[in-house]
């Protein structure tokens, strides 16, 4: 199979090894030579198709080649690409108006109105540049010590790995920035020994995604708001996974009704262009001054459009009650399966929990069967597809994988 601008001369395997001549091996071999994309769907060079289920890592938000995107993107870019950061620009700005006004909203589908949060946003390219920020302003508060949690992921540069539990990642760069008190996840109680007047900031996803798609109690967020402001510490919620409808919310903190300090966002804000904002709420948003922090390329006028855009469709197709309709049938479609222990997340962010450390042979046979899905640890699978995934899209998905789980079970 070929499609019009996409033939290619060299198979996949081809292109894998020029990969590997070329590139850096901090990834490993590239699973597949993606070549196109419309929707939810992928194809490579050699012609094969995919259902997307993991979207960029929930980054897709809006899936491939959404004409949304392409029209914000190609106008603006035409208009005016970039500009250093002397200047601003009418999307830069809107936008950081429109992230404040949806943390001034209410409930999981923010449908209280319209009111701005008391804040300000320091736009990035990446979410671990969010978590960096973030970093730099607990640091003005004049304490070094934060408290993150194990199985956390804030990114790799040297503070966001400082904060990112997973030994593999961390010991090859020790020593690493900071004073970093470690929690277990999800106990209230461990962070609230922890926590004490030296502590600057508690760090928090409000789902842990890079572990599996792992959910706290209903309470813990409220908990961890409750003990930083007993000891006036920093509450930051780590939304960059979780964040910009991904769980059927704009913010996934937002059913907690807590009003966190700090709040960073990437992954699905630029729909596939990159950006991230680190969000400063309260007293919080004036500890960051000039010459404090800076970017080259944080707040460009081609992904601040993008960026409105994929809120804009969000809002304009109903895609954050897609996503909790949709995501809530992959859950109840596999939870019956005797391979599965359990399904974990909320809205599109599902978590499969296997009752034998299965996951990569699933994953790969899911791949050779047209579904991309991760292998988030041994025995937990994660799916993050686009948030325009319909019903019917998610029924045959789940079909072909009761079909790899069976053959898993054999």
């Amino acid at each position: 199979m070929s499609f019009p601008g996409t033939a290619q001369e060299h198979t996949g395997q081809e292109w894998t090894e020029r990969y590997q001549g070329a590139l850096m091996n901090t990834f490993g071999p590239p699973q597949r030579v993606l070549v196109r994309g419309e929707g939810p769907y992928v194809w490579d060079v050699d012609g094969n198709k995919y259902l997307d289920l993991l979207g960029g890592i929930a980054v897709n938000a809006l899936g491939h080649a959404h004409p949304a995107l392409l029209k914000a993107v190609g106008e603006q870019l035409g208009t005016l690409g970039h500009v250093s950061n002397f200047f601003t620009s009418e999307p830069q700005v809107e936008l950081a108006e429109k992230l404040l006004s949806l943390l001034g909203q209410d409930g999981p589908g923010g449908g209280a109105g319209p009111r701005a949060a008391n804040g300000r946003v320091f736009f990035t390219s990446t979410g671990t540049e969010a978590n960096e920020a973030a970093f730099k302003a607990t640091r003005k508060t004049g304490r070094t010590t934060i408290v993150a949690t194990e199985g956390s992921f804030h990114g790799r540069t040297m503070g966001a790995l400082a904060l990112t539990s997973k030994q593999a990642y961390r010991e090859p760069f020790e020593p690493l920035p900071g004073d970093v008190r470690w929690v277990p996840y999800g106990d209230a109680a461990a962070l609230e020994s922890a926590v004490d007047e030296t502590v600057a900031a508690v760090v928090v996803e409000p789902i842990q995604g890079e572990a599996g798609v792992v959910v706290p109690s209903d309470d813990y967020l409220a908990e961890a708001r409750r003990i930083t402001s007993e000891h006036g510490a920093l509450l930051w919620i780590d939304e960059v996974q979780t964040g910009i409808g991904r769980t059927g919310a704009w913010f996934d903190h937002a059913r907690s009704c807590i009003t966190p300090d700090l709040v960073t966002v990437a992954k699905g804000l630029g729909g596939g262009i990159p950006i991230g904002a680190c969000i400063a709420l309260g007293d919080t948003a004036t500890l960051l001054q000039p010459g404090n922090h800076g970017t080259t390329f944080g707040g460009n006028p081609v992904a601040t459009s993008a960026a409105l855009a994929v809120i804009e469709t969000i809002e304009a197709e109903g895609l954050l009650e897609n996503a909790r309709e949709v995501g809530d049938a992959i859950r109840s479609g596999l939870a019956d399966h005797p391979l599965v222990a359990e399904t974990t997340g909320r809205g599109l962010l599902v978590g499969i929990v296997l009752t034998e450390p299965k996951a990569a042979e699933i994953q790969q046979a899911a791949l050779d069967a047209g579904l991309i899905i991760n292998n988030a640890t041994p025995e937990r699978l994660r799916l993050a597809p686009p948030l325009i995934l319909t019903p019917e899209q998610a029924d045959g998905a789940v079909k072909t994988l009761r079909m790899l789980l069976d053959e898993a079970s054999s």
